[in-house]
């Protein structure tokens, strides 16, 4: 079930932190500039791994935009600790996104199918952008795996606004 509250596009992004793989913290607001926070469904879900696998070959390009990546999950630090591992990921990861951060972000909560799939409830995938004032430029919820943003569009966008200082769009 959906959180009643919906983060609105030019919103300040709320001050949140999370646990960071490989220690320290994740804490987008801690950063100036522009920011990017994917939320993962966590190490079950073959979809996020691809996803955060294209991140890993386009952070470079992120950075050369003058945009920080990190990605977050409900994940226990042992699960997001042994992904990123075998991943090779070298972006920020942070670990135990708790339900009340889910709805505080407008989320959609999902429980697991199975014990073998996971043991606790977890968040479908995110992706807000922050800009430089704070402000939410964009914001992307699903509830399904296999619906996100593609990451070079979003990059070629990223560029566009940054390049152009495009409004936020979709505050009416």
């Amino acid at each position: 079930m959906m959180s009643n509250t919906k983060m609105r596009a030019g919103a300040v992004f709320p001050e949140m932190q999370w646990d960071a793989v490989g220690g320290g913290k994740v804490d987008p607001m801690s950063q100036s500039g522009w920011r990017a926070l994917i939320i993962y469904r966590g190490q079950h879900c073959p979809i996020c791994k691809s996803y955060l696998d294209q991140l890993e070959k386009l952070q470079g390009q992120f950075k050369d935009t003058g945009v920080a990546v990190f990605a977050v999950s409900a994940d226990t630090q042992e699960k997001a600790e042994k992904q990123a591992a075998e991943c090779g990921w070298t972006f920020p990861i942070g670990y135990g996104l708790s339900i009340p951060q889910m709805r505080e972000l407008g989320l959609y909560v999902s429980d697991p199918r199975s014990p073998e799939e996971t043991d606790r409830q977890f968040s479908e995938p995110a992706l807000f952008v922050i800009n430089p004032q704070n402000e939410a430029q964009i914001i992307d919820v699903s509830n399904a795996p296999f619906a996100r943003p593609d990451l070079e569009s979003l990059l070629k966008g990223l560029q566009f606004i940054i390049g152009k200082s495009y409004p936020i769009r979709g505050t009416a």
